[in-house]
C-alpha cells in the first residue's frame, strides 16, 4: 500500500475515496477490519457519513487530516469509515444505538466506539471539534479517554453492552397481530399534524423543518379522497411555502435537504437524489387537484434538474451534490445584487430584484440566497405587467442567471447509482409523467429502471449500489419495495410485460428472504445477509419512505393486479404488525397508513389493451389525481409475457374495470370507461 494512500483506495464510495488520502489508517467495513480488531483486543472507531454532509467534511477537514489526530487514532483504535447511503443496515443499527446510549438523536458524522467481540458501542456522539467548544471535548481528549475507558473498565462495559442488546432487541415490539382497522390512526395522525402544522410558513414544528413528504401525501390522499378540506390546505400551504423558499433552488430547480429555519428559507445546501424524488410526485400530486400551473413548473425544472446534473451516461441517476464548494458552504448558489443587476435586461431587473427581495439586507453571510420575497403577480401588478408577461421575463432571467452560476465551481457530485434511490425516483418521473401529460419524464423513468435490471440484478440478486462499472453489496428491503412500486407507477404509463414479471420476482425474494414469519412485517436485510448486531424490522419513516410501508402497499397493488394471494397476505401480515407500531407514534407511520388506507378499501382495477398508438387516448381519461385506482396498460403488440391472470385480456382494444373481486364486463371506448367509473364500477371523482 502507497504511503499516501489508505485501504479506501479501492473502494466505489465517492466518500469513503474523499479519506482514501487521509493518514487515518482506515479500514472499510469488512471481515479484515473486524478480524484485526478482536485479534489485537482493539476497540473499533466507527465514523458513518455521506459525501453531500457539511459537518462530516468539517470533521475530516479539523481531525481525519490531521496527522497528531490520525496518529492518535491509529495508536488506539481499529478505524472502520462508513458510507450510510452504501450501508444503511449499519447505520440504522448504530443509529439506534447512539439514541439508546446518550438519549439525543443521532446525525451525520456518526462516531460510535465498538467492543471488538460483539461489534456493540459503548460509547459515542456526532460531531466532535477538533479543539474545546461550545462545551464539546476536543476530539483527541475523547479519545484517549474512551481508550481508558476500553481497557481499564471491561467489566461495566460488558455489563453495558449486555443491557444495549436487551434493548434494541426490543424496539421492534413482541408478536402483535390483528391490528386491521387504521381509521383511529389516521383520524390521530391528522390531529398531531394539525397540531404541529405551522400555518404561516406551512410544514410541521420548528425549526429545521424537512419536507417530511410520506405526511403530505397522506394528506393529499385524505383531503381529496374525504373531501377534508383542511388536509388539502395543509399539504398545498406547505408544498407552497417549500416552493417559495431558498430550500428550493430558484435558478436550478430541485429542493435542498432541508431549511435551517422556519420560513424554507436557507437550506442546508445539499441536493439528494431522494428528496426530489419523493417532491416531484407530490407537486405533479397537486397540480392534478388543482390545476395551478405553478405546480407544473416546479415539476418542470426539477427535472431539468435532474437530466442537467444528476444522469448517468448508462441511464442512472446520481446520488447527490455537496452543500460546499470551494470549501465554503452554499458558495455556488449564492448572489449580489450588483452582479444580478449587471447580468439581466433593464425591464428585467426591478422584476427580479423585488420579487426575490434583492434590495433587502443579504440573508446568508454577507451574500443573498434566492428566495421569493413577494408572490409575482403582486411585483407585476406594481410595476404594471400583466402576469404572463412577467413570468415570461422571470423565466428569461432565471435562463441568464443558470448560465452564469454554470460557470462557476461546482459541488461535487456523489455519482454512485443506489437502487432505492433511483427507484424513488423512477416512481416519481412516471407519477409525473401521468398527470403532466409527459412520457419523456416516463421514458427517463424506464431508462433508468432497464440500468437497473441490466446492471444490479443478476437473475437471482437485488444488488444496492453500482459505480464506475462496479455494482454490489446485497440489496436492502428499500431496494426490493421501493423498485415494485417504481415498476407499477410506469405500468400506468405504459405497461410492458417484462417489467411486470421483474416486479413479480422481486416480490418473491422478498418474501423469501425478507419476511418476518412469526411477528410479520420485513427485516431491512435478507436470510443471507451478513450477521450483524441486530437484524432490524423497521415500521417507521425517516429521511426515507418506510420499506415496510411501502412494500405492503406494493404489494397489496400488485396482488389484486396479477391476482397473487401470497403478495396480498404477506401485506396483510405485515400491516397487522406495522398499525400495531404505528399506535405509539402514528405521526412517524404515514406510509405505513398509506397501505392500511389501501388495505380498508381495495383498489379499483383498470386494465386497458390496446395498440401502442391508441393508448394514450385511455391514460388520458386517469390523468387526474386517483390514488384509489390501479391502472395498467398492455400494449396489443405484447402478446406474450404477461402473467396469467392478465393474459386472459385479448381484445385488441378494450378496458376491464374489476372492484371487491367483482370485473364488470369490457367496454370498448375511452368514453365508456369514463362512464363506467363515474358509476358503481369504480371511484374515480
Amino acid at each position: 500500500m502507497e504511503e499516501s494512500h489508505n485501504r479506501l483506495a479501492g473502494e466505489t464510495s465517492p466518500y469513503l475515496l474523499q479519506h482514501a488520502r487521509n493518514p487515518v489508517a482506515w479500514y472499510a467495513w469488512g471481515e479484515e477490519a473486524l478480524t484485526r480488531a478482536r485479534e489485537e483486543d482493539r476497540p473499533i472507531l466507527l465514523s458513518i457519513g455521506y459525501s453531500a454532509c457539511h459537518w462530516c467534511h468539517v470533521m475530516a477537514h479539523e481531525s481525519f487530516e490531521d496527522r497528531e489526530t490520525a496518529e492518535t487514532m491509529n495508536r488506539l483504535f481499529v478505524n472502520i469509515k462508513v458510507d450510510r447511503e452504501e450501508r444503511p443496515d449499519l447505520d440504522r443499527i448504530y443509529q439506534r444505538a447512539h439514541q439508546l446510549l446518550t438519549g439525543r438523536a443521532g446525525g451525520w458524522p456518526l462516531t460510535m466506539f465498538l467492543t471488538p467481540d460483539t461489534l456493540t458501542p459503548f460509547f459515542g456522539g456526532t460531531y466532535f471539534p477538533r479543539e474545546p467548544r461550545h462545551g464539546m471535548p476536543a476530539f483527541r481528549e475523547v479519545l484517549e479517554g474512551v481508550a481508558r475507558v476500553y481497557h481499564r473498565k471491561r467489566d461495566q462495559i460488558v455489563a453495558q453492552d449486555r443491557t444495549l442488546r436487551e434493548a434494541l432487541a426490543n424496539l421492534d415490539g413482541p408478536v402483535i397481530t390483528g391490528e386491521s382497522d387504521p381509521a383511529p390512526l389516521l383520524d390521530s395522525a391528522h390531529r398531531l399534524l394539525a397540531g404541529a402544522f405551522d400555518r404561516q410558513w406551512g410544514g410541521f414544528g420548528q425549526a429545521p423543518k424537512f419536507p417530511h413528504c410520506p405526511d403530505i401525501e397522506l394528506l393529499l390522499a385524505r383531503g381529496h379522497q374525504e373531501g377534508d378540506r383542511e388536509a388539502l390546505e395543509m399539504a398545498l400551504l406547505t408544498l407552497d411555502r417549500m416552493a417559495e423558499g431558498g430550500i428550493h433552488d430558484q435558478v436550478g430547480g430541485g429542493f435542498c435537504r432541508y431549511s435551517v429555519d422556519e420560513r424554507w428559507e436557507i437550506p442546508h445546501f445539499e441536493k439528494m437524489l431522494y428528496d426530489n424524488a419523493q417532491l416531484l410526485p407530490l407537486y405533479a400530486q397537486a397540480f392534478a387537484i388543482t390545476g395551478e400551473p405553478r405546480y407544473r413548473r416546479i415539476c418542470e425544472r426539477l427535472v431539468g434538474w435532474l437530466e442537467r446534473e444528476m444522469i448517468d451516461e448508462g441511464g442512472g441517476f446520481h446520488s447527490a451534490l455537496d452543500a460546499d464548494s470551494e470549501g465554503e458552504e452554499g458558495l455556488f448558489y449564492l448572489w449580489n445584487p450588483d452582479q444580478v443587476e449587471s447580468l439581466l435586461p433593464a425591464e428585467s431587473w426591478p422584476l427580479v430584484r423585488d420579487h426575490y427581495g434583492l434590495a433587502t439586507p443579504p440573508n446568508f453571510e454577507g451574500a443573498w440566497h434566492l428566495r421569493v420575497k413577494q408572490p409575482l403577480a403582486d411585483v407585476a401588478r406594481q410595476q404594471g405587467l400583466n402576469e404572463e408577461e412577467a413570468q415570461f421575463r422571470l423565466d428569461k432571467a432565471r435562463t441568464i442567471l443558470l448560465a452564469t452560476r454554470q460557470k462557476r465551481t461546482r459541488p461535487a457530485c456523489d455519482d454512485k447509482v443506489l437502487t432505492s434511490w433511483n427507484a424513488l425516483m423512477i416512481r416519481g418521473l412516471a407519477i409525473a409523467a401521468r398527470h403532466l401529460g409527459r412520457p419523456d419524464w416516463a421514458a427517463l423513468g424506464r431508462r433508468a429502471l432497464t440500468f437497473l435490471h441490466t446492471t444490479l440484478w443478476n437473475g437471482e440478486r437485488l444488488l444496492a449500489t453500482w459505480r464506475a462499472g462496479r455494482a454490489h453489496l446485497n440489496g436492502y428491503l428499500d431496494d426490493h419495495a421501493f423498485l415494485i412500486d417504481a415498476i407499477l407507477a410506469l405500468q400506468a404509463v405504459e405497461g410492458n410485460s417484462q417489467e411486470l414479471r421483474f416486479a413479480m420476482q422481486l416480490a418473491d425474494r422478498l418474501l423469501d428472504h425478507f419476511e418476518d414469519r412469526e411477528r410479520g412485517g420485513f427485516f431491512f436485510t435478507s436470510d443471507d445477509h451478513e450477521t450483524l448486531l441486530e437484524r432490524t424490522r423497521p415500521f417507521a419513516d425517516d429521511s426515507l419512505p418506510s420499506g415496510n410501508g411501502t412494500g405492503a402497499s406494493a404489494l397489496l397493488r400488485l396482488g389484486h393486479l396479477v391476482g397473487e394471494p401470497r403478495y396480498i397476505e404477506a401485506a396483510e401480515r405485515t400491516l397487522d404488525a406495522a398499525l400495531a407500531a404505528a399506535r405509539n407514534a402514528p405521526l412517524a407511520h404515514a406510509s405505513v397508513l398509506l397501505a392500511a388506507r389501501l388495505r380498508s378499501a381495495p383498489p379499483t382495477l383498470v386494465t386497458v389493451r390496446a395498440p401502442r398508438r391508441r393508448l394514450p387516448a385511455w391514460r388520458d381519461l386517469l390523468r387526474d389525481y386517483h390514488p384509489d385506482i390501479s391502472l395498467l396498460l398492455m400494449p396489443a403488440e405484447e402478446d406474450r409475457g404477461w402473467p396469467e391472470a392478465l393474459a386472459l385480456h385479448r381484445e385488441r382494444e378494450a378496458a376491464w374495470v374489476c372492484r371487491d373481486g367483482t370485473c364488470a364486463p369490457p367496454v370498448r371506448r375511452p368514453e365508456e370507461l369514463t362512464k363506467l367509473l363515474k358509476s358503481k364500477g369504480g371511484k374515480a371523482r
